[in-house]
Order: structure tokens, then sequence, then C-alpha cells
């Protein structure tokens, strides 16, 4: 039995949104970490065996039709309100129904409770001893963190399951759906529509999908001939809309001008580049993707904080979604466009790989290999180690750590900038302990080979 009879599917009155609410835990999309195999609500639902719980998430993410294809699922009724409209009389009543619906059918009902936030202390109260008996299986549907706005003994009897925004790709999949489903969506229409506007609308919609099926229901109910043009697009998203071709010139022009924006230290036009990409329709996390790549490449040791502060936006992007996640990689743009700026690393990287590639394939020097067994030991394995632990400033003065053909190459050249001008006056101490040890290893007048590494 589906949610939806062939008779609703029928009617035009009824929007795209409603009528592709998912029907299976297939159709469910964007919350694999609580509906994937193995995870807590499939397993609740495949059990049969179900507890009161919270679903909290931003709009439009599918807090009610969980609920819904739950009780279809256990196959009890489906009992909701919402706490915007309802008072204690409405409780009340959905309790007197819950208890018919169990005395005439002997099933339980389910009693959804939107926007449950908005009850007050005495209206969650009233809950309580129903939730405890059995009368209903309590869901409850917020968009506000429980912890602050539900009471201590509600949440104490219900658990909270936090729903994750849906990705842009999530977004365009259920597009992608609506366009082919010729019995609940667009497909007898079959209509022509460029992959990018799609982009464009799955972005537009902020990680809320049914916001997204009502532009694509409106965008095509404006398209002639049903092909949807950039006028189409343009008239349902008015200002929002911007030329964007996320394979094409715009998109790599202002991907280049962002990173430059930020290893130039501007954090106006790290800023600027930014939000145009965004109201192109740039999917956020690519952004966060190259500031990690930038922290690296650009900014390296100079600040290493650099690298855990991109990290660390894209995981609050993660948590909590487009609207505040955005200001979350802004802040992070910010920080290292205002870093001091290094690649010395990354030059060092280069130079490394290419020393590699070009030279022999050198052997690991005896006093550098593993010495597991004893007769690794008698071929010298480990001989003559130093336990840098022991040495003086723990520090090896003296000794070589690589190939002895190599004993003199340095690929690594710290800048004078930000903490790699105390890593370089560390370095230059460490040599100094070199120049006076005793115990230099490899000493050569001058290294076999250049190790200055030509980019051209």
């Amino acid at each position: 039995m589906d949610l939806f009879t062939e008779q609703e599917t029928e009617q035009s009155s009824v929007p795209l949104a409603a009528r592709m609410r998912p029907r299976s835990l297939s159709e469910y999309v964007g919350q694999e970490h609580l509906t994937g195999v193995g995870k807590p609500l499939r397993k609740m639902i495949e059990s049969g065996r179900c507890h009161s719980f919270i679903l909290w998430g931003n709009p439009g993410i599918g807090k009610t039709t969980f609920a819904q294809l739950l009780s279809h699922q256990l196959d009890i009724h489906f009992l909701t309100l919402s706490a915007v409209m309802s008072g204690v009389k409405d409780i009340r009543s959905a309790v007197e129904r819950a208890k018919q619906n169990t005395l005439l059918t002997g099933k339980q009902s389910l009693l959804f409770i939107d926007e449950v936030h908005r009850f007050n202390k005495s209206q969650q109260d009233a809950f309580l001893p129903h939730i405890e008996d059995g009368t209903f299986l309590f869901v409850g549907a917020t968009t506000e963190n429980p912890s602050f706005e539900l009471n201590s003994a509600l949440l104490s009897r219900a658990r909270v399951y936090r729903l994750k925004t849906p990705t842009v790709k999530d977004v365009k999949s259920v597009l992608h759906r609506a366009l082919k489903d010729e019995e609940r969506g667009l497909g007898k229409r079959l209509i022509q529509m460029d992959e990018h506007y799609l982009d464009v609308l799955a972005n537009a919609a902020d990680g809320d999908i049914r916001r997204a099926l009502n532009f694509l229901e409106i965008v095509t109910d404006l398209a002639e001939n049903n092909k949807v043009d950039e006028s189409n697009i343009e008239d349902v998203l008015g200002g929002s809309f911007r030329r964007y071709d996320n394979k094409g010139d715009v998109f790599y022009d202002q991907i280049s001008a962002f990173h430059k924006s930020v290893r130039g230290s501007s954090p106006d036009g790290a800023l600027y580049w930014m939000a145009r990409m965004l109201d192109g329709g740039c999917d956020p996390l690519y952004i966060a993707r190259r500031l990690l790549a930038i922290a690296s490449e650009d900014i390296g040791n100079a600040d290493p904080r650099a690298m855990q502060v991109a990290l660390t936006a894209w995981d609050v992007f993660e948590r909590v979604g487009p609207s505040e996640g955005n200001r979350a990689i802004a802040q992070a743009a910010v920080y290292l466009a205002c870093a001091p700026k290094s690649n010395a690393v990354y030059d060092a990287f280069k130079r490394v790989m290419h020393e590699v590639s070009t030279q022999p394939s050198y052997e690991v020097p005896n006093h550098l290999r593993n010495a597991p067994t004893s007769l690794a030991k008698d071929m010298g394995h480990g001989e003559d180690y130093r336990y840098a632990h022991l040495e003086p400033f723990a520090y090896a003065a003296g000794e070589s750590y690589l190939p002895e053909e190599m004993a003199q190459s340095s690929f690594y050249q710290p800048s004078d900038r930000g903490l790699e001008k105390k890593i370089s006056e560390k370095m230059a101490w460490l040599k100094q302990l070199d120049a006076e040890s005793d115990h230099v290893r490899y000493s050569v007048e001058e290294a076999p080979f250049q190790t200055d590494y030509d980019e051209s």
C-alpha cells in the first residue's frame, strides 16, 4: 500500500513536492547516517520494535516524511498535530483518537508533532503518561536544539536523531527522479532541461528538498514546449540566479580569482569572489576543499593553524547546513587571506619528488634500517643508530637521514614569515650543532648533484 493513491497523483492540484514524497526508505535521501544499512532508524523499522523519538533538523529535509514512512511501514495509524496551531484541547483529542484506534483495530497509533518546541512546558508534559503507557508512538519534529527547547522529562522518554542537511548531490537526485517519474512526477511531459540548470536549482534550494521540487515545478510550468531555458530559471530565482557554468571558463576564472585573492592576502577579494561563486550556484564544499589546498600550498608552516581552521569550517558546514555553514567557510577564507604566507613545503615537496623520479633508487643506509631479527642485526641493520632522545637537546648532531649519495641535499627552505621564521632559526641552530659535532656522517665537500628544482 503506497502513501499516495493513484487518484491523488492524478490530481493536478497536488503540488509536485507532495506527489514526490518518498514511499520507501530507498527513496528517502540525505539521511544515510540514520537510514542506511545497519543504522539506527533502519534497524528500528526492520525490527518492528519502535521507541518514541525526536527528529531535529532544518525545514524541508524530511522530518514529516520519515514519520509517515514509519507509520506506513509499521501499518499503524498516523495522527498529526502542529504545535503552532494546537493547544491542550487538541492534544486531548489526539490522545482519545489514539485510544479509540487501539480499541477498534488493536493497532497502536503514531502521533507526529510538528514544531514540537513551540509547545510550552505544560503542553509537553501532557504527552508523558501516554508515551509511558504506550497509548501512541510519539514522534516530534523540531528545527531548534532539543536540549534548549524541550523539557528534560520529555527528552528522557524520547531519543533525539539529528537529520543532516541534504547535499546538492542528494537534492539533484530527487530532481532527476521527479523529471523521470511518469506516475507521480513529470516523466510524461518529457521535459528538456540542461544539467546545469538542475545544479542551479539544487544549490538555490539550500538543502531544502521541498523547496527544490517547488522550484522545479514552477520552472517547468513556465517552459515553452517543455524546454527549460535560462529565462525560466531567472523568472523563478530572480536576482539569485547568475550565469555560472561549473564546467566552463566562468567557473575556473572565479576559482582562480578566489585562490589568488587568498594567496595575495586580500580578505576583501576572497570574500567577494566567494560570494560571486555562491550566488552563481557553486557548491560551498567545493570552496572549502579549495581552502584546504590553499592552506597547504600557500600558507604551510608559516601558520599550521590555517589547515585546522579550513577543516573546522568544513565540519561546521556539515553539522549546521548552508546558512550558518557558509559563514564558517567565509571565516576560514578571511583567516587564510590574513595568515602569513609560505610555499616552502610546497616547493620542497616538488623538489624531492623531482629528485626521486630522476635519481637512482638509493638503498636505505644501514644505521636507519629496521633490525627485527638476529639475522638483520648480523647484517648490520640498525648498527650505530643514535637514539635522538638520549642525545643533548634530543638531537643527534652530525647524523644523516638521507642516502649517502644525497647526504648534502637540502629540500625544505623555510621562509622568514610567521612560524616558519622560528623554524628557520631552529634549523640554523641545528646546522651549527652539526658543524661542531664530532659525529658528522657522510661529510663531503659539496653535494653530489644540484637539488634546485627548475619548474620550467
